[in-house]
This record gives structure tokens, sequence and C-alpha cells, in this order.
């Protein structure tokens, strides 16, 4: 089935790729001709002004100006089509990549890794070879902030039935141009990590003009008296009103050039940001949805007198116009004759007014849209994947063919599992390499697809909503002088109090108290378990140790023992990574050391 949809994108691909290119082709011709159009204006003008009619060159110069403009504007929209195209063929060949497992190009989501989080380190939730990046297609902060905050919380159940109707729509075949081409959108910008959000928090408590009112008039008076008086001095009269005009616009920019400085540079750096909300906001207002989540979510960016989009496209040209101020010679001329930087940070602050609380509703729906498009591009990319279902039966976990999404093998492993019950634990061990660990990042990481609202990797799976709690990749710590085997015991502590607190708690727990000698952890690890037994939590434990499957007798129907087990055949270690119940019975770290080189000398 992945080959089937790794030939779909495939074919997409080259599809987008031939409409760019006629698509380049037309832009640079349209291209030519503004070059053309201006240059032919410019000899026309020329040829007749030189003749001595300025009023026919002036006409002239107008109307090949409004032709230009329209070229111009022809030309943006031609450009804006083949940048488009580009990216959506982008869009599929990333696609394919990810379907291949070439994950490394694309973001990790570095920023979001906490080793302290309950589970999302052990897991491989974010960073290299992550499933941030498996899943992850958003481009902008905002998106990216929010399915992240989902990948680290597990939603309420209704949230995760609305979140996979949402999908189930956006994944639908019949959505595919929509979906690709809302994911290609913020492609044509630049994204700050927080510039929306920094924007936002410093613009709230600025309020210049309430400051400093008496500007207010200024605004109107002083550029209509300035360009008056330039006007009367180029007619002859003095020219000293003019000037002393001039100056005081001048003195004004020059005494609050802190503020217009900062007023800038603050709406420059979200310009971008702007444009792409804008653009990816039309996608959304302009079309029609089912699921009652994408409705309620649409209907939030129409439901003030002015749609979102129109509102944050406001914003994002008084910005615009703001910019025309870039250079220093630029500055100086606008701020001395118009009030320029006055102007516009009078415009911000009266756009504030109106609909900054809008922006913020807005982001809110925009990133909720662009997370739920990356579950979406997920499971259109796996239709194989189960769409899971929630059980109220206390820590159910069926599935059938369970894999690990970030294993890339031509043919996966697959495992059926199951376990119910409060205070049930499920022994694995295995021999070296068997697989035991990588089944409990399996089993946790589909587990945390589940309850985000995304499909897993199964043929069919049943789960129960808990608290996922993993300790299994416990370090030392030099800078705050922890042991490994004393950072695993803090892990377990914060293990034990998050039980007491009531809700139900998931544990994965791999080869615990390994720091230690063989007879405390013998006693540690049974303990801790027939401690995880008395409270709300279930969950499977890892282990090399033996004397642990002597819990199966002791908490009947509370503890089973499962393996993974492997043969050695001559110098070969074969492994079938099959889930088997039982204890394990066949060990390879003698074998796996004689082939390292490491004599291994039989005991008498």
């Amino acid at each position: 089935m992945s080959e089937s949809r790794e030939n779909l994108y495939l074919d997409r691909a080259s599809a987008f790729a031939e409409q760019e290119k006629k698509a380049a082709s037309t832009s640079s011709a349209v291209s030519w001709l503004r070059v053309g159009v201006f240059v032919a204006g410019a000899v026309l003008a020329y040829l007749i002004f030189k003749s001595g009619n300025n009023t026919v060159g002036a006409l002239a110069i107008l109307g090949f100006y409004s032709l230009f403009i329209l070229v111009m504007r022809w030309h943006s929209r031609l450009d804006f089509r083949y940048q488009q195209l580009r990216l959506l063929r982008q869009v599929n060949e990333q696609e394919v990549e990810r379907l291949q497992g070439k994950l490394s190009k694309f973001d990790g989501g570095q920023e979001f890794v906490d080793d302290h989080h309950p589970y999302t380190s052990d897991l491989d939730i974010f960073g290299h070879n992550s499933l941030f990046q498996l899943l992850n297609r958003s481009v902008t902060s905002i998106g990216k902030y929010k399915l992240a905050l989902w990948l680290r919380k597990a939603a309420a159940p209704e949230q995760v039935l609305q979140r996979q109707e949402a999908v189930a729509e956006l994944a639908s075949p019949l959505r595919l141009e929509w979906l690709q081409g809302f994911l290609a959108l913020p492609m044509h910008y630049k994204h700050d990590a927080e510039s929306a959000a920094g924007f936002i928090h410093w613009f709230k408590d600025k309020a210049f003009f309430r400051q400093h009112g008496w500007l207010k008039p200024l605004l109107f008076i002083l550029p209509v008296l300035t360009l008056a008086a330039i006007a009367g001095w180029f007619y002859g009269l003095s020219g000293w009103v003019a000037v002393g005009l001039l100056v005081v616009q001048y003195l004004l920019a020059h005494k609050y050039t802190v503020e217009r400085d900062e007023y800038y540079e603050k709406s420059i750096s979200i310009y971008e940001a702007m444009r792409s909300y804008t653009k990816q906001l039309q996608h959304i207002e302009w079309h029609q949805f089912d699921t009652p989540m994408l409705q309620e979510l649409h209907q939030r960016l129409l439901k003030s007198g002015t749609s979102s989009s129109a509102s944050i496209n406001k914003l994002a040209n008084i910005i615009d116009f703001f910019s025309y101020r870039l250079s220093t010679l630029m500055a100086f001329f606008l701020n001395a004759t118009l009030m320029w930087d006055f102007v516009w940070m009078y415009r911000l602050e009266s756009w504030k007014e109106l609909h900054l609380q809008q922006l913020e509703q807005s982001l809110e729906v925009l990133a909720e849209f662009e997370a739920l498009a990356s579950m979406a591009a997920f499971q259109h990319a796996h239709p194989h994947f189960a769409v899971p279902r929630l059980s109220q039966t206390p820590f159910l976990y069926q599935a059938s063919a369970l894999a690990h999404p970030l294993i890339f093998s031509v043919k996966p492993v697959a495992n059926d599992f199951e376990m119910q019950g409060i205070g049930h634990t499920i022994v694995i061990t295995g021999s070296n390499m068997s697989g035991k660990t990588t089944f409990l990042r399996t089993v946790g990481i589909n587990m945390v697809l589940a309850l985000l609202g995304a499909p897993v990797c199964a043929r069919s799976m049943t789960v129960a909503p808990a608290q996922v709690y993993t300790a299994m990749r416990t370090a030392d710590n030099l800078s705050e002088n922890t042991s490994s085997f004393y950072a695993e015991l803090k892990r377990l502590r914060v293990l034990l109090e998050l039980t007491e607190l009531g809700q139900p708690v998931f544990y994965l727990l791999d080869e615990i108290l390994k720091g230690t000698n063989s007879r405390d952890r013998h006693i540690g690890a049974m303990s801790l378990i027939r401690q995880l037994h008395k409270r709300n939590a279930s969950g499977l434990i890892s282990t090399h140790d033996l004397e642990l499957g002597a819990m199966e007798q002791e908490l009947r129907g509370s503890v089973e023992n499962y393996s993974f087990n492997s043969d050695i055949i001559g110098n070969e270690i074969n492994f079938d990574y099959k889930l088997t119940p039982g204890l394990c019975r066949s060990f390879n770290a003698s074998k796996l050391m004689q082939l390292m080189g490491i004599e291994i000398e039989e005991e008498a």
C-alpha cells in the first residue's frame, strides 16, 4: 500500500513539474513584456517632450505608468502561480522521502526536546529520526507549536474523536488538492519562530498616541501645509515657510526616533508571516467543510464583521507601507514631508483597537488547522494504518499487526498484543538485540498517536486513555552530580508520584534498576511491581532477569510473562522479533562477546 502511495506522489510531482515549466515560461515572457512597456513609455515620453508637447508627454507617462502597473500585477500573479506549482512538486517529493524513511532534512522540533517529560524523549517524539519529523508538515511556528503541544499531552476522548473525524475528511482523496495547496502556501514566505506571538505580546501594551495625543491632529495638518508650502515655493512664494515646516517635521521625527524604530522593527519582523497567514486563512475561508470540528473552526474565522484574512491583510498592508522608509534617504524624505512613520504608527494602533483580539483568535484557529493538516497528510500517506478505537475498559490495549512507524525496513515485523485491567504488568524477557526495548517503544509511540487523534501503525487497535510514562534512557548527569542509577530512581519516583494522583498511568519501563547489583535489582524490581499493582496503573517492563518471571505465580492474573527469542546457528544469531508467551529461554550474550573477539571460558 505504501508503494502505491509512493507512486501516486511521484506521478503528482512529475505532473506539477510539467506545469511548473509552462508557468515559468509564461512568467518570464510577461516579465520581458513589463520591461518592454517601461522602455517604450520612457522613449515615447522623451520624444514627445523633445517635440515640446508637454501636456501630451505627461499624459503618455501617466498612461504607460498605468499600463506598467497592470502588467506588473499580472506578472506578480503569474509568478505566484509558478512558485505554487514548484512548491506543490516539493510537497509530493517530500511525501516520497518520508515514505522512504529519509527524515534527516525535516524539522525534528529540537526546541521541544525535554528529558524530563513523561515520555517524549524515550519514545523519540522529537529530535533526530523522530515522530515529529514523520508527522509534521507545517513550516509556520504556530502550526509546529500546536502539533508539538498535542504530542506532549493526550487529548480528552471527545477531542480525540473530533480530531479523527476532521483528519479523515482532510485526508480524503477528494480533499487532496485542497490539502496540498494549504501545505504549500506558507512555504512561499519566511517564518520567524517567535514573530507573531512576540509581536502580539509587545503590541498589547503599546499606546504611543494615547500618551501623545497632541500629535494626532498634526498627522493631518502638517503634511498638507508642508506640501502646499513646497508647491508655493516652486511658484515663486517664499521658501522659508516650507523650510520651517520641514524642520518642524524633522525635529518631531528626531525626538521620537527610538519609538519609531521600535514600531518599525517589531512590525516588519512579522510581515512575511502575516502575508502567509492571509493566504492560508483565505484558503480555509473559501472552502466548505463537513465535520463538526472543521465547521466550528471555519465559523470562528467569519463571525466578526471582517473576515480573519481581511483583517490580517490590512495589517500586512500597513506594515508594507511602513516599510517604504527602509533606506535612510527615503526615511528622511518621507518623515520630513509626510510624517510617514507617525502616520503608520497611528494606523497600526487604530488597527489594534479593532482587530488584535481577532488576530489572536484567528492564529489559534489556523494553528489547529495546520496541526490537523499534518495529521491528515500523514494519514493519506499511510492508508493502511488503522484509526484506533477508544475504550472505557481500564487499560485495554488491543492491537493486531502492531509495528513501529519509524522502522522503514521492507518487511517490518509486526506483533499482535493485548492486555487490560488495573494493576496489570507484562514482564518481557529476551536476549540482547531481540527487540524487547523496540517493542516497548512500539506500544508507547502508537498509544501517543492514538491519543493524538492520528492513525496508528497497526491493522487494528483499541486503547483506553491513560497517561503514558516511560523510563528507558536514564543517564548520568555530571552537571547535576547524578549517577545513572540515581537518575533512574528519580524517574521511578516521579512515576510513583504520578500514580498517587489517581489518574490512570500506563508505564513502559526498560531494564529497571540496571545500575545496581543483581540481588538489589531483583528485590527492587519485584517491590516496584507489587507497589504499582495496588495503584491505578498498568504497563510493560522489559528485563534480562528471569527471576521477575516468578511474579506471574505470585500475582496470578495480574502479571504475565512474554519474551523475544533468538536462535544461534554456528556463528550466526537469528532473531524473529516475534512476541511469544512465557519466559525467554535463549540468551546470546556469550556468543555476541565471542563474535567481538572476547574469549569465553567455560566454567568447570
